[in-house]
């Protein structure tokens, strides 16, 4: 039978299209049980304070409230993070971001479970903190997480050649440092989330998530449950870009519907999102390129500093990322890169598109401009006659034997813009 794919150069229509188009797709938001309750979560105002006491009665007496949930109520462990588990679920010592949650008001109305909130009084001793990547990564700084002795929580070098002997033969060489900022995912669906228990006591939990199976592990712990008897399931997701890998209202929500034996339903305003969620990471990228007269790459020397916030989430695999494309898709002998997870006192980052690989091309394909610039050359001139090929091998050893369309692509770009290429040397005759 001869094999078709039709799919292939055709517009398929999306099995999801008409619910969306129609508005009947169900978004947690969207979900409800009968006699449901809603939760609203307090958080820390400081990004790091000792907590001296929570005052909760006066949002418990508050007519509609039927719970205030703190730390005390985690059954299980106060802990959770797809790497490491260093974010508590609820803080109840310490807060080291100012996005810590320290309780969930669960009441009849999500106004009231909100006005309730505010009764809350937390008495704080404001402790000293750090909100810059390179300042953490000093001895005397303080510690985000005294436990580890250090705020660097990975390091990764790597190492081809010699890169000083590189900048000896260089005959143009450019330093510089490069920032890029936090970006938050800032997805269409704020998150949401409705958790309730079933006939059998198992606990079942509404949500857009990323990773159901993960979630589960995590809530099961939180809740000191087997696996078993915890359900998640995944709605309808409204746009998540990595920022939903991470928990934000499950184990919340989760201890809300235990501890009230009802329904609860928690949902999120978009500034209450920015502050739950985690963001891309803020990187530091110190760079330092060195070409020969014909604009071949002889050494890059680099050190990156992504800035985690106060918790590791993917911090680890996204800087290991970074190292690995710091030097962009382009040969060269001599490469020193050193690319580093720092704690801070911030919003922690995560997960975003490009893990990892979106923010180094900021710092080296300027270095790769202002080269081309110093040589009198076409920016894509310099970037052809550096460019890997079928054949080659990168900077951390990967031989590239198939797949590498690299040239093809940027020979399609330049005739798209009326450009004259020669694909010897790379040169730019016209321009059209």
């Amino acid at each position: 039978m001869k094999e078709t794919n039709d799919a292939v150069g055709a517009s398929t229509p999306r099995i999801d299209a008409v619910g969306k188009l129609l508005g009947k797709t169900s978004f947690p938001a969207d979900l409800s049980r009968p006699h449901m309750l809603y939760g609203k979560v307090l958080r820390s105002i400081h990004g790091h304070a000792r907590i001296k006491d929570m005052h909760v009665r006066e949002a418990e007496e508050m007519p509609g409230v039927r719970s205030v949930v703190t730390a005390k109520d985690v059954p299980g462990e106060n802990s959770q993070g797809v790497l490491y588990t260093d974010m508590h679920v609820l803080a109840d010592k310490e807060v080291r971001s100012v996005n810590d949650a320290l309780a969930v008001v669960v009441a009849d109305t999500e106004e009231i479970a909100s006005k309730a909130s505010k009764l809350i009084k937390v008495d704080y001793e404001v402790l000293p903190a750090v909100f810059d990547p390179e300042t953490a990564m000093q001895e005397d700084a303080p510690h985000v997480h005294p436990e580890l002795k250090t705020n660097v929580l990975y390091h990764l070098p790597i190492r081809r050649g010699n890169v000083e002997e590189g900048f000896e033969k260089s005959q143009v060489i450019i330093e510089d440092t490069y920032r890029t900022q936090m970006v938050d995912h800032a997805f269409l669906q704020p998150e949401a989330a409705l958790a309730y228990q079933d006939q059998r006591g198992h606990l079942v939990i509404n949500v857009a998530t990323q990773y159901v199976h993960w979630d589960r592990v995590e809530i099961a712990r939180v809740l000191g449950w087997t696996e078993n008897r915890v359900q998640v399931v995944c709605t309808a997701v409204g746009g998540a870009f990595g920022g939903r890998e991470d928990m934000s209202l499950q184990p919340l929500v989760a201890l809300a519907a235990l501890k009230t034996g009802r329904p609860v339903k928690m949902i999120l305003n978009r500034k209450e999102s920015f502050a739950a969620h985690s963001k891309r990471h803020p990187m530091v990228m110190s760079y330092k390129t060195g070409v020969d007269n014909k604009g071949q790459l002889i050494a890059v020397k680099a050190k990156i500093i992504g800035d985690t916030g106060a918790y590791a989430s993917w911090a680890p695999n996204i800087l290991r990322k970074a190292a690995i494309h710091a030097v962009g898709p382009y040969k060269c002998p001599n490469v020193e890169i050193d690319s580093y997870a720092v704690y801070t006192n911030n919003p922690f980052a995560g997960a975003m598109r490009g893990f990892g690989a979106a923010q180094p091309p900021v710092a080296m394909e300027s270095q790769m401009d202002r080269m081309a610039e110093k040589l009198a050359m076409h920016p894509l001139t310099i970037r052809w006659r550096n460019a890997l090929e079928e054949g080659d091998t990168t900077a951390t050893g990967q031989f590239l034997g198939s797949s590498v369309g690299l040239k093809e692509t940027m020979l399609q770009a330049a005739r798209a813009a009326g450009w004259t290429i020669d694909d010897q040397t790379g040169e730019v005759n016209s321009y059209g």
